[in-house]
């Protein structure tokens, strides 16, 4: 089966502020898939021009890119128009997800559970903050992943130094209630009724501090997998990340990251549609968990690789 996939393209690094993360991934993905046979090869989006991406003669090609124009529905909508089959979610769910705040909008309007937020334009006084969200609170740019530019805001006084950092990385910020508990995560495979839910995740950072150093430098970051949770609470966590995964038309593989509070309700956070595949990552720490070989979720991903939109002609 490896040889019917043709020549594959491993799309990583970028130029994203996760480009280091992103060249990880890419690599692990790469070697993974020539050590099953695949004819995969690397190609970095930072450094080549999508002249060079038509030219290369990929059959299909791995998304291991993460943050803008890797995750965000660009790179989907110019693999549409090249014709060359993907994995992961369209251009519509990829843009929908990486966009924090129209993915909250959604899900609100479905019903589904997540933190009361706020926009926070950069050049506004977020004084009124503390008052309508309550302290501690969150504040992140809602356009970038791995915790880039978030601050867990513990006084008043942190409010316009949170407020500049996450408009370093965006042109607005989210300010979003904090959930005091249990940091979660779901990876979901597949599409629509087949979608399905690996192993729930819990994630034990330092002071709670889930930061970027904490999820790909350090080691004092420990991972509970599968999560101990009761076996009904353990369903009810992947029910509602497979709903929150199919509410947004996301498609391949993504991950729901999830806070269960100290009443053991589960909040919907994000969904990542091009998660993460380094040694630290999550999704390859669920497929274990679930029986599957990194080797061979890098190879399920990859089958699943077409272009979404059909053609009218």
């Amino acid at each position: 089966m490896s040889q019917a996939f043709g020549r594959v393209g491993v799309l990583y690094g970028g130029s994203s502020a996760e480009r280091e993360v992103s060249l990880m991934s890419g690599e692990g993905v790469c070697a993974a898939l020539r050590e099953e046979g695949v004819d995969a090869h690397l190609f970095d989006t930072g450094e080549r021009s999508l002249a060079d991406l038509a030219a290369a003669g990929f059959d299909r090609v791995f998304i291991a890119l993460h943050g803008r124009y890797g995750e965000d529905g660009t790179l989907q909508g110019a693999l549409e128009l090249l014709r060359i089959p993907y994995t992961g979610s369209g251009p519509l769910a990829s843009c929908l997800a990486m966009d924090k705040i129209a993915t909250k909008r959604l899900w609100l309007q479905l019903g589904l559970p997540t933190p009361r937020f706020a926009e926070l334009a950069c050049d506004a006084d977020p004084a009124d903050l503390a008052g309508t969200l309550g302290l501690p609170l969150i504040i992140k740019p809602p356009h970038e992943g791995s915790t880039l530019g978030l601050t867990r805001v513990e006084s008043a006084g942190q409010l316009r130094e949170a407020q500049a950092l996450a408009c370093r990385f965006d042109d607005l910020a989210l300010a979003e209630q904090f959930i005091r508990g249990r940091e979660l995560t779901v990876p979901v495979l597949g599409a629509g009724a087949a979608a399905r839910a690996l192993p729930v995740i819990e994630i034990i950072a330092p002071q709670g501090n889930y930061d970027y150093e904490h999820k790909y430098v350090s080691n004092d970051t420990r991972y509970e997998c599968p999560a101990r949770l009761p076996d009904e609470l353990t369903r009810h966590v992947q029910d509602l990340a497979v709903q929150a995964y199919r509410a947004l038309g996301c498609e391949g593989w993504g991950r729901a990251d999830v806070m269960l509070d100290e009443q053991a309700r589960p909040w919907l956070l994000e969904m990542n549609t091009s998660p993460g595949m380094t040694s630290h990552s999550l999704v390859p720490m669920g497929a274990r968990a679930a029986g599957m070989s990194y080797g061979r979720l890098c190879v399920e991903i990859l089958s699943t690789a077409r272009c979404k939109l059909r053609r009218t002609d």
